[in-house]
């Protein structure tokens, strides 16, 4: 149990899910947290009070596609700063800056609109899990390449055997570790 009653509630409603997506893996499902708005309203709490008090000068928040959507624009409200999203290529209009990272069997590709930070504005970048840490390095990359200054990655679980923080330039806040499942 945690000093505070709102994580344990999530670890409460976070299911796992064994064999998914393929046999050996117990996938973390952080989907349940949303069919109970106290345990969402929470959650968003906690990442908003750790920005707040980590990173008083944040100025804005990065969310990663696709479950980073859940969480970025509710913590960017509750701080009074813009949201900026992160998406897969070809789902963004404008000039846009792109970086290609590494998957388990692949690549993949990020995009970010060029003008969507200022420089020098310090952002924090949210996702639901850090993994093998490729998605979150990308977005750092994203961040550094128009300018802006990544001051923390934000997850509500981390997967630690996976050693994803290790790829991670700066900070990384996780609220759940999981490992050796």
């Amino acid at each position: 149990m945690s000093t505070d009653k709102r994580l344990d509630r999530v670890k409460e409603t976070v299911a796992a899910i064994p064999d998914f997506p393929k046999k050996g893996i117990l996938f973390r499902d952080l989907f349940p947290v949303l069919t109970f708005p106290d345990v969402f309203k929470g959650l968003i709490s906690l990442m908003s009070e750790y920005v707040k008090d980590a990173h008083p000068d944040c100025e804005g928040i990065i969310g990663l596609e696709s479950r980073g959507f859940l969480y970025g624009p509710m913590i960017a409200q509750e701080l009074n700063v813009p949201f900026v999203p992160v998406r897969k290529k070809g789902k963004l209009p404008g000039e846009l800056v792109q970086v290609t990272y590494q998957l388990e069997y692949g690549t993949d590709t990020f995009e970010m609109q060029k003008n969507s930070l200022k420089p020098g504005q310090k952002v924090v970048i949210v996702d639901d899990l850090l993994a093998t840490g490729g998605t979150m390095a990308a977005a750092v990359e994203l961040v550094q390449q128009v300018g802006g200054i990544a001051q923390c990655g934000l997850v509500v679980i981390e997967l630690v055997d996976l050693k994803g923080r290790e790829k991670i330039q700066g900070t990384v806040k996780s609220f759940l570790q999981y490992s050796g499942d």
